[in-house]
């Protein structure tokens, strides 16, 4: 499937983010990814659950998982820590060594290098235990940020695999979390990576944290209003059990996504509004040929 033939339909990517944040998010994860209500996820590697969704991915050929770049643990008292262990000369880390609580002290403090070496690290960790991946994103949005937008673009060129770069970042939901952005760097970057034949994505969606409406009214209006061309779905999908310790106040969020999820309505949809679902190893297959057929390395 090429990026021209997604951008003549209403394509979209379902995706899991914060696999291997709790056991609840893996075991959501394979549920929905079995009965095909969800396309694609992506896996935390320096969270405590990455051993266990490590497993699944790498005994389960079906699952489509990518590396969900982390440079944030945004949790209390719940946090994780760099796999590389950086000084605090890095700037990775708070006071406690973990990562920063939000995107803008990483935009503040972290170093560009360190930055890379971790999230190679984190790819690199997702590879030796098994998992065939097949994209990469970003936690929080903090990779797609203008000071790291180039490092984002450079792992999936040496990794050979597509990331999410959404055409109009102001659109793009981390941007909640974000000081205000120098639009020049992130749009050379987009200019950049359609040139490499990546693929471009219309619009991300992220899960509705702060929604005022039952959940079936609010994800159908998602539903209806995905544009023509290749769409993302942002979502954080989570058995009952665990997140209600991690985060009592959205964990009903995270529970009742997964519960509508399981329930015929998303087959529904997809029908009624004519959406096609998509997953990234497809995505990573056209890539790869059309840089096969084009010499790029």
């Amino acid at each position: 499937m090429t990026a021209e033939s997604m951008l003549s339909r209403r394509s979209v990517v379902v995706h899991e983010d914060d696999v291997a944040m709790t056991h609840g998010a893996n075991a959501a994860f394979a549920e929905l990814s079995a009965i095909g209500t969800c396309s694609a996820g992506s896996v935390m590697v320096p969270c405590p659950w990455f051993p266990e969704a490590a497993e699944m991915a790498a005994t389960n050929g079906t699952l489509d998982v990518g590396v969900h770049l982390t440079l944030t643990s945004e949790k209390k008292p719940y946090r994780w820590r760099p796999l590389t262990a950086p000084p605090r000369s890095a700037g990775l880390t708070d006071d406690l060594g973990y990562f920063w609580t939000d995107v803008p002290s990483v935009r503040r403090n972290a170093v560009p290098e360190a930055v890379e070496t971790e999230l190679r690290a984190q790819i690199d960790a997702a590879l030796a235990a098994g998992i065939d991946v097949t994209h990469l994103d970003a936690h929080m949005g903090a990779v797609n940020m203008p000071e790291f937008v180039d490092i984002y673009l450079r792992l999936g060129r040496n990794y050979k695999v597509p990331i999410l770069l959404v055409r109009d970042i102001v659109r793009f939901y981390p941007t909640q979390y974000s000081e205000p952005l120098v639009m020049e760097r992130y749009n050379a970057a987009v200019s950049e990576a359609r040139a490499y034949g990546f693929p471009i994505w219309e619009s991300i969606s992220e899960t509705p944290w702060h929604r005022e409406s039952d959940a079936e009214t609010t994800y159908q209006e998602i539903f209806r209003s995905v544009p023509y061309g290749l769409s993302f779905f942002a979502f954080h999908f989570n058995t009952p059990g665990d997140f209600e310790l991690v985060e009592p106040e959205y964990a009903r969020i995270r529970t009742e996504e997964y519960a509508l999820f399981k329930t015929p309505k998303i087959s529904e949809w997809l029908r009624e509004y004519g959406l096609e679902t998509v997953g990234f190893r497809d995505i990573r297959s056209s890539l790869r040929s059309q840089w096969a057929d084009r010499d790029v390395n």
